[in-house]
């Protein structure tokens, strides 16, 4: 085995430029912790996504359909699901952004 197969087993990062083993990174060249920094971005931008769809549905709820006392307990289980299925689809598309982001991060980040 010469040189040539030994930095062959090496790959950078396409995001932090670190070098990694060839194993240690998936099919867009990312090592894990470019991955988990960018669900952290992305989970972080959800929650704010998720909380504004949650007041914008309950605004709705409060403001336009005018619910009774007898059924207040299933409009706030839909303002609930509206938070947790939002928050859920937002995280996904937060991620898929972060990661069709060509910026780079900081060597120290991944």
């Amino acid at each position: 085995m010469g040189i040539r197969d030994s930095i062959s087993d090496q790959i950078q990062c396409s995001r932090c430029g670190e070098l990694y083993d060839r194993s240690d990174v998936d099919r867009l060249l990312w090592c894990v912790g470019c991955r988990a920094r960018a669900r952290l971005i992305a989970t972080r931008r959800a929650r704010i996504a998720a909380t504004g769809l949650a007041v914008i549905v309950a605004g709705y709820i409060w403001g336009i359909i005018r619910p009774t006392d007898v059924v207040i307990g299933g409009w706030i289980a839909t303002v609930i699901a509206a938070y947790w299925i939002g928050g859920k689809l937002a995280r996904e598309i937060f991620y898929g952004i972060e990661r069709s982001n060509r910026k780079r991060y900081p060597a120290s980040g991944g």
